[in-house]
């Protein structure tokens, strides 16, 4: 042997004895067959199990076979969460193809553009958005297999667009369909459009290797055991859920459909299906916390909560808490399957007042367990920033749980992974204990008077306020000071006699009289259909103000 040889450096040629490649389909395979009668999906009288969903997942991927979708085609699948979206989750990529799960709330022309975009060969779609897919699919100006959801459960049952119905379409498949891991993980399992922005979305790609992984992160982030209550208030077309859907085929938990949010509408399925986690972004809790007592049913049991997407106001969080449910803050976006951030409780908090628990806990936190790297960077030297909690970076991402890239845009995908990391656009601060925490997006920032002013810090001020439901702050354009802060304020439904003179001097006691809104402008406050404050369209509104 050459003693410069390494004996570790052997025959590295993969084969099935030491390798397959990491897709989460394989937890559905494995929950039918060590969980087959436990059920797997409740929506109003259907109920299945486990191995009722892996034998309707594999008529879903035999139908669509026989229709020729195979390796690289897209399936799009517009529909509430309802089984068919979840089926869609294991059925489409079992065929090789990948899954579009299509935002519920777009119009007929961006939803044309994302079925065009992403190439779409057939499209899965619910009879309550015919309203918004027949234009779309007029706009599309090319044919394309449709088949109609027809759920009893729906609002409205809109026309049916379709060649036939989705239980037919199931009839047509093989509930013995022999389907096979991807030749390469690193093959597209799912494809997401970009929500909320001003331009074209753009069409994030994610493997079956970042779906795995991310999936099993989330049963380490939340200390997740096995079989679950999991209610669906997050959109399945979001980020495909969280990755949820895999998730829990991974623990073989039970998934609450739940086709329209209210508040009531939660508490109400926490008490019937004994619930026992769910996530959602601030507005869901907002919902929660916000329900008459009179509408809240009790319950004895642990229910965990997952916010996400902005970031949720500390007296959120703190009201979470003292109605007993158990608040878990993770952070991410769309380019890292969802949340890769995660806020975990230290036990030295425990002592502290419930205010000041709450406040922690509303950070952003740390890494994922599955994804490599995470930092707060100077985005011109590629620094990292102090952990002072005051110098301002951009936060940074690296690992398997960041995105294949953007479809059809290497420019797009360079710039967003310059440097070896993937760059959120998100401005935040390291704390001395490692914690991040987000100070704003870097086009949310207010610039007064050379000062650079937070609007989620104000935001957090206004949730204190008692008749304050929803809160959200952008620039306004001034004269003297360049900018100044703009609040536009829902107010709870008991409020009376607040006007914007009382919610400016509930500011001046709470925050630095420069960081006050110098405008407060009362009103229902546009939102993307994750429940994430539209600000472009309110800097619009500030201009006019």
């Amino acid at each position: 042997m050459n003693a410069n040889s390494n004996p570790y450096e052997i025959d590295l040629d993969r084969n099935p004895a030491n390798y397959a490649p990491l897709s989460p389909l394989g937890f559905l395979q494995r929950s039918a067959a060590v969980h087959p009668d436990r059920p797997s999906i409740i929506h109003g009288d259907r109920r299945y199990t486990w191995s009722e969903t892996y034998a309707r997942c594999r008529r879903l991927a035999s139908a669509l076979a026989g229709r020729g979708i195979g390796h690289g085609d897209t399936v799009a699948v517009m529909a509430a969460n309802t089984p068919e979206l979840y089926e869609a989750h294991f059925g489409v990529p079992m065929t090789g193809a990948v899954l579009n799960a299509l935002n519920t709330r777009l119009d007929a022309a961006n939803l044309a553009f994302c079925l065009d975009h992403g190439g779409a060969k057939v499209l899965i779609a619910d009879r309550e958005f015919s309203p918004q897919i027949g234009p779309a699919l007029e706009q599309l100006g090319r044919d394309i297999l449709v088949i109609d959801i027809d759920d009893p459960l729906a609002r409205e049952r809109g026309d049916a667009l379709g060649e036939t119905d989705y239980k037919a379409f199931l009839a047509e498949g093989d509930p013995e369909f022999a389907w096979s891991l991807p030749a390469d993980e690193w093959r597209a399992i799912s494809l997401s459009y970009t929500s909320g922005t001003t331009g074209e979305p753009k069409g994030v790609v994610y493997h079956h290797r970042g779906a795995y992984l991310l999936a099993l992160g989330n049963v380490l982030a939340w200390d997740m055991a096995h079989h679950p209550v999991y209610l669906w208030t997050l959109p399945m077309f979001h980020c495909n859920g969280w990755c949820f859907p895999w998730t829990l085929a991974a623990v073989a938990g039970t998934s609450i459909c739940l086709r329209q949010v209210t508040g009531d509408g939660v508490w109400e399925a926490i008490s019937a299906h004994a619930v026992d986690h769910f996530c959602g972004a601030p507005i869901v809790l907002n919902m929660v916390v916000n329900t008459p007592e009179s509408q809240r049913p009790g319950f004895s049991h642990t229910v965990k909560v997952m916010p996400a997407g902005a970031p949720p106001p500390a007296a959120t969080l703190e009201a979470m808490q003292r109605l007993g449910f158990i608040v878990t803050h993770v952070y991410g976006l769309t380019e890292v399957y969802g949340p890769a951030v995660v806020c975990p409780r230290q036990e030295a908090w425990d002592d502290l007042p419930v205010e000041e628990q709450a406040a922690l806990n509303a950070r952003q936190g740390v890494r994922y367990h599955v994804l490599e790297d995470l930092a707060v960077l100077d985005p011109e030297t590629m620094a990292p920033v102090p952990a002072d909690g005051e110098t301002l970076g951009e936060v940074m991402f690296r690992g398997n749980v960041v995105m294949k890239g953007y479809l059809k845009s290497k420019p797009a995908t360079d710039a967003a992974m310059a440097g070896g990391w993937f760059h959120s656009g998100d401005l935040g601060v390291v704390h001395p204990d490692g914690y991040i925490q987000l100070k704003d997006r870097s086009k949310d920032i207010i610039i007064s008077g050379g000062e650079n002013i937070s609007s989620i810090e104000i935001e957090n001020a206004l949730y204190r306020h008692p008749a304050v439901l929803l809160a959200a702050v952008v620039a306004r354009p001034d004269p003297k000071w360049g900018e100044t802060p703009c609040a536009f304020i829902e107010l709870k439904p008991s409020a009376d006699g607040v006007g914007p003179a009382d919610i400016i001097d509930f500011c001046r006691a709470n925050l630095a009289h420069y960081k006050c809104p110098t405008r407060v402008v009362f009103g229902e406050v546009p939102k993307t259909s994750t429940g994430k404050v539209q600000k472009h369209k309110l800097r619009d509104r500030a201009k006019d103000s």
